[in-house]
């Protein structure tokens, strides 16, 4: 009987033997988490729990949010249809050229980066072969999207605390695992590859993608999808670690709903499917998920607290990557950076009213954890009112002083629209009311 079982488990899948599968876990400490996190009265005498404010909720209507959905769908996976080509003006897309040709930028050691380095990046990048490759790709792990095919940061002083880390000027973005890309062409080293997400583009390692056919695609896209409800999770074969999945990664189902897919890279760098255990449905979940007040509590949360990292440095999340995986968990798509999300949605303008008409306009005309507040450089979710006071959660690097410094909070908080307005130095006119300008909704 022993030598029996022995034989079937010798003869059983690889798949069975050694499944994929989600499990909770905890990002990696790095430098991030040095940073010199401050506080202000906000945070102590207003509630700190989402699920205060998601009282407030309306919901949306489903329909409604279906539709949502299914806009958000055919812009993830546009960067695949045929004919497809990045869009932004070329000087969008070099904007880092004449920048580091210009500037003074400094390394990790907060040593001068030389032009003759600066050069080797520029001629390794080949933008000259802009679309040369063409060719549907997908991220396989959590990676970054760099300006310049590198991993060395590049700081403009970093001596200041507004310009030096995480302050990285080469880090566009980040991409979760299963991210549909553009690849338009390789570096000269190859080691690195120019992609284009529906939300971001820039460098990416070469190994961190693969190639994708039409028979991936087809099995790819079951029109189904899990996104991951907690933050944090890894994606293990076995007991090996593959990758760190953030909150509101996409997880095909695949058709017969017994397992979830991921992508992974073959020896010769094309995509390959992997299928994953049905996790609990606190790790992932139907997209979208319900946006009910336990819902949108349950995902705020999970935000809630996280460093401050400028364009997803360390795997951690700036202002636009927050409000962009909180709403992508109810099937709302959002772009990389501010700017481009105040263009999104419904606006109202509120630039130059007073403070106190501007808050009244706030909580009249704001939706609780589906509205978001814009002044250019940051942005913040709408959670509701305290005491007559709107209140947001924002991931907020720190408010501006009198001497031009910042008082750092480095993390995602929760706060009224004036945080650290107690602080005898704050400047006023860089207070956060006094400089918010419009209102988006969904």
């Amino acid at each position: 009987m022993k030598h029996l079982v022995t034989l079937l488990i010798f003869f059983l899948p690889l798949w069975l033997v050694a499944a994929w599968h989600l499990e909770p876990g905890h990002r990696p400490r790095s430098a991030i988490d040095r940073l010199p996190f401050k506080s202000v009265r906000d945070m102590k005498t207003i509630p700190q729990n989402p699920a205060y404010y998601a009282r407030q909720l309306k919901p949306i209507p489903r329909s409604r949010q279906l539709s949502h959905d299914r806009e958000y769908n055919h812009i993830y996976f546009s960067p695949w249809e045929s004919g497809y080509r990045i869009k932004e003006p070329k000087e969008e897309l070099l904007w880092v050229i004449p920048f580091v040709r210009k500037k003074k930028i400094y390394n990790a050691r907060k040593r001068l980066i030389s032009p003759r380095v600066i050069e080797g990046w520029i001629r390794n990048a080949q933008m000259e072969k802009l679309g040369t490759v063409g060719a549907r790709a997908i991220s396989v792990r959590h990676t970054d999207l760099r300006a310049l095919p590198t991993r060395t940061p590049a700081y403009r002083d970093p001596w200041k605390n507004t310009e030096g880390f995480p302050f990285d000027y080469f880090q566009n973005s980040e991409l979760h695992p299963n991210v549909p890309l553009y690849l338009s062409h390789y570096s000269r080293d190859g080691r690195w590859a120019f992609v284009q997400a529906a939300h971001a583009n820039g460098w990416v390692p070469t190994r961190d993608i693969a190639q994708v056919g039409d028979r991936f695609l087809r099995a790819f896209k079951t029109g189904r999808y899990f996104v991951t409800v907690r933050d944090n999770l890894w994606l293990k074969k076995g007991k090996k670690r593959i990758t760190l999945v953030k909150l509101s990664t996409i997880f095909p189902m695949d058709r017969s709903g017994r397992w979830l897919l991921t992508a992974s890279r073959g020896a010769d760098g094309s995509a390959l499917l992997q299928r994953i255990t049905l996790p609990s449905r606190k790790l992932a979940d139907l997209k979208p998920l319900p946006f009910t007040p336990r819902n949108v509590a349950k995902v705020a949360r999970q935000l809630y607290g996280e460093p401050y990292g400028w364009g997803g440095k360390m795997m951690t999340r700036d202002c636009s990557a927050t409000t962009r995986d909180f709403l992508g968990v109810f099937g709302i798509f959002l772009k990389r950076n501010s700017a481009k999300q105040a263009k999104a949605g419904k606006a109202l303008k509120i630039k130059g009213l007073p403070k106190a008409k501007k808050k009244a306009l706030i909580i009249a005309k704001a939706k609780p954890f589906r509205s978001l507040l814009y002044v250019p450089g940051h942005i913040t979710l709408y959670l509701g009112r305290y005491r007559n006071e709107p209140v947001i959660m924002h991931t907020y690097w720190g408010i501006r002083l009198k001497n031009w410094s910042k008082y750092p909070l480095c993390r995602t908080i929760i706060t009224t629209t004036e945080p650290g307005k107690e602080l005898p130095e704050i400047r006023e006119k860089s207070k956060l009311i006094n400089t918010l300008q419009q209102i988006i909704t969904f």
